[in-house]
Formats: C-alpha cells, sequence, structure tokens
C-alpha cells in the first residue's frame, strides 16, 4: 500500500469515527415521538417516565427483557410501539434514555 492510499485509508476512518456518534440513535428523540404518547401520561398502564415504583418490576427483568417486550409488543402496547420503522438500536436507545429518568 502506498503512502497516499494508507493517508487516505485512515482518512475514511478518521471521518467515519467522526460521524459516528451523528448516527446513533437519540433516545429521547425516540421517545419523544413515539414513546411520549403513553408513557406520560400512563396510557393503559403505561409506566410513567421518571416512575420509580412502576418501573421497578420491568427493571429488576433487564434491559433486555424489556427491550424485547418493546420489539414483539406487550399488553396494550404493539410491536415496536406501534411505530413499525424503529430499529433496534431505536429502541435501545429509547429505553435507555428511560432507564435515566429513574436515576
Amino acid at each position: 500500500m502506498t503512502f497516499s492510499k494508507l493517508r487516505q485509508a485512515l482518512l475514511g476512518f478518521g471521518v467515519a469515527t467522526l460521524a459516528l456518534p451523528l448516527l446513533a440513535a437519540d433516545g429521547k428523540a425516540v421517545y419523544d415521538k413515539t414513546c411520549v404518547a403513553c408513557h406520560a401520561s400512563g396510557v393503559a398502564n403505561a409506566p410513567k417516565l421518571g416512575d420509580k415504583a412502576a418501573w421497578a418490576p420491568r427493571v429488576a427483568q433487564g434491559k433486555d427483557a424489556m427491550v424485547a417486550s418493546v420489539v414483539k409488543g406487550k399488553g396494550a402496547m404493539p410491536p415496536k410501539a406501534g411505530a413499525a420503522d424503529l430499529k433496534d438500536d431505536d429502541i435501545k436507545a429509547a429505553v435507555d434514555f428511560m432507564l435515566a429518568s429513574l436515576k
């Protein structure tokens, strides 16, 4: 590999690395767009954002179980919270955002 090609490769890697945070799922944005409809007011017994007591049984099951519940649906919540275009990373970010509200 010539120096020029190596430099191009490293530059490309550096640009991609800098762009990763911009491409990362934004949990608050996902919550505000999709989850807030039920989790802000507790519709259909959805645990409200920040309500430690309501979230405790779910937290005890672990994050993976919570993400799976969103993906598959649970109770009145349809699969992917009714937003079929949500990617797994979006769901994980939204769950992380909601869990962070419990601290």
